[in-house]
């Protein structure tokens, strides 16, 4: 964004050296006649003598000396005798315009201080569009506690989404309550939670999906054998898919009307069940976006299917079994043996691949929403983080951090910001928060620049959390709304719900609020009080000095002695 100069280059220098001066001299004299200031002024200090009025100067006034270059502008010419002497600028002079380019550039925390400042800095940087940035980069806006309707003020109600969801992300180190859910029969192989409509989708070797409240932990419905072990599940409101060991892709449509969605225990119909064949092998991974479906499979090949015609419109092809997949935006990464693809999904193009990411196979993947994180988890127990970085047709990972928090494979990985949650054979959950990690983001084009701190392996701090208390093999986890699911070889489904955290920390801040506030209206006491004591103590000296005596100085002395005098 360009913007128009007012002045010259020489003419700003002038005003900011002026301002300068003028209130460094402040700030070393309280006194306005002293000799440097009125030099700098044009006032002169005449001496004084008896021909002279007591304490008067003469004001002499300045010869303007005009500037050689006129402004960028071609604008009227300035002046040196322009410049206020005791005129000072600040950021809240600069053009609206600019300083919300300025603002462009603070993250959220700079932007909380920022709004600390002033008045018009706290509007300005609470209204600003940024808000909503941050707010989708981090959590898309699917997760919207609520939609933005009339009447609601689109850029405050971003902050306050945004300053709400942080918050909601600090309790997953508080207090949380197990919710244990039965009803599988055999062990438990995918687990699914669509936050938005507050359903749990669980699948496995007993050949059923099923649906569960995420609420109350209440077994909803649950579909008809469908003839294998169903290793995947994914969906959204539209559109649910399961995918088994036979090949085929199950789905189901949403039913207009339906408390629930999606009626998975119904008769077969071919407008709301049926199947998708092509694959070869057993079906391992599935994903959803807007406009596609992704399946990845053991024939070595990951298969995109357009949502509206059912058809598989692009193959890519790797060169072992393909265990996992997540797309974002329009790549995907895709886990292929030891090695990690990352593909082009518009046109089929291999971006990049991560040779042996880990010692064995390479079993899970997570994604952050812009995808400029990968998370990778395999056979030897450890979790790598990339950062993947564009330039131009070029594609580079970068390895940033490696967590060994497990002592089995690592089968399953959910992330959501900031947090990433494992799943292992060892029975045991880790979370790692990787806030700290991350540097500010400038809002650029350029997409090679980097977003996380240069971290060395050795200063890595390691999960904030381990969840234990299992038999083995957890196979898959998910996290969103203050919940974490899991689902293992047990056979049961378990949820860890931090609400509670989230109620005892809302209090806190209450509690907290109300000290604050206490504590300030004591303080606003005291100073007046001390105000009043002070006022009380001058008066005293002034009193003390200017008391009645017996001195010969005292008008009543005075008195008495020209009495004496008439008398």
């Amino acid at each position: 964004m360009e913007f128009e100069c007012q002045l010259t280059t020489e003419v700003s220098k002038n005003l900011c050296d002026s301002v300068d001066n003028s209130y460094r001299r402040k700030t070393e004299s309280n006194q306005f006649n002293s000799s440097p200031e009125a030099e700098n002024f044009g006032i002169s200090e005449q001496p004084l003598d008896s021909n002279t009025e007591k304490g008067k100067t003469s004001i002499q006034k300045p010869t303007p000396t005009k500037k050689p270059n006129s402004d960028i502008c071609g604008s009227k010419q300035f002046f040196s005798s322009d410049v206020v002497p005791h005129s000072r600028r600040t950021i809240t002079d600069l053009p609206p315009a600019l300083l919300s380019e300025i603002l462009n550039f603070l993250d959220p925390k700079e932007l909380g201080i920022v709004s600390c400042v002033s008045a018009y800095l706290c509007k300005l940087a609470s209204e600003h569009h940024v808000w909503k940035d941050f707010y989708c980069e981090r959590w898309g806006t699917s997760t919207l506690p609520t939609p933005l309707g009339a009447g609601v003020s689109d850029e405050t109600s971003w902050k306050e989404f945004f300053v709400e969801r942080e918050f909601r992300s600090k309790t997953f180190m508080g207090r949380y309550s197990i919710d244990v859910m039965y009803g599988h029969t055999e062990a438990v192989r995918t687990v699914f939670l669509l936050v938005s409509a507050k359903l749990i989708f669980t699948a496995g070797y007993d050949q059923t999906v099923k649906m569960w409240k995420m609420e109350e932990g209440l077994l909803i419905a649950s579909s008809r054998s469908l003839g294998c072990t169903m290793r995947a599940v994914a969906g959204d409101t539209k559109f649910l898919v399961a995918g088994g060991t036979d090949g085929f892709i199950q789905c189901w449509r949403a039913v207009e009307g339906f408390p629930h969605l999606f009626d998975i225990k119904g008769s077969q119909s071919q407008n709301t069940e049926f199947r998708l064949w092509d694959h070869e092998g057993p079906i391992t991974s599935l994903a959803l976006d807007l406009t596609r479906i992704y399946s990845g499979s053991w024939d070595m090949t990951v298969r995109v299917w357009d949502r509206f015609s059912l058809k598989c419109v692009k193959v890519l092809r790797h060169s072992d079994w393909v265990w996992e997949l997540v797309p974002r935006d329009l790549t995907i990464a895709s886990a292929s043996g030891s090695d990690v693809y990352i593909w082009d999904t518009s046109s089929g193009r291999l971006m990049t691949i991560i040779h042996k990411a880990h010692v064995g196979n390479t079993y899970s993947l997570a994604r952050n929403l812009t995808g400029d994180f990968l998370f990778t988890g395999g056979d030897d127990g450890a979790i790598h983080m990339y950062e993947i970085t564009s330039h131009d047709l070029e594609t580079n990972p970068v390895l940033v951090a490696t967590w060994v928090p497990h002592s089995g494979r690592v089968y399953s990985l959910a992330f959501e910001f900031p947090w990433l949650v494992s799943a292992s054979a060892d029975g045991k959950l880790s979370l790692i928060d990787v806030r700290k990690l991350l540097r500010t983001k400038r809002r650029a084009s350029d997409k090679s620049f980097s977003c996380v701190k240069h971290v060395v392996p050795s200063t890595v701090e390691p999960p904030q959390r381990m969840l234990h208390g299992f038999g083995k093999n957890l196979m898959s986890v998910d996290i969103g709304a203050d919940r974490i699911v899991c689902g293992g070889e047990e056979g049961i489904v378990r949820i860890w719900n931090f609400t509670e955290a989230l109620e005892i920390e809302r209090r806190v801040r209450a509690s907290r609020a109300i000290r604050l506030e206490n504590r300030m209206r004591r303080r606003k006491l005291h100073l007046e009080n001390i105000s009043k004591t002070s006022r009380n103590d001058q008066c005293l000296v002034a009193a003390k000095k200017n008391q009645v005596t017996g001195d010969r100085s005292g008008w009543h002395s005075k008195r008495a002695l020209s009495g004496k005098l008439k008398s």
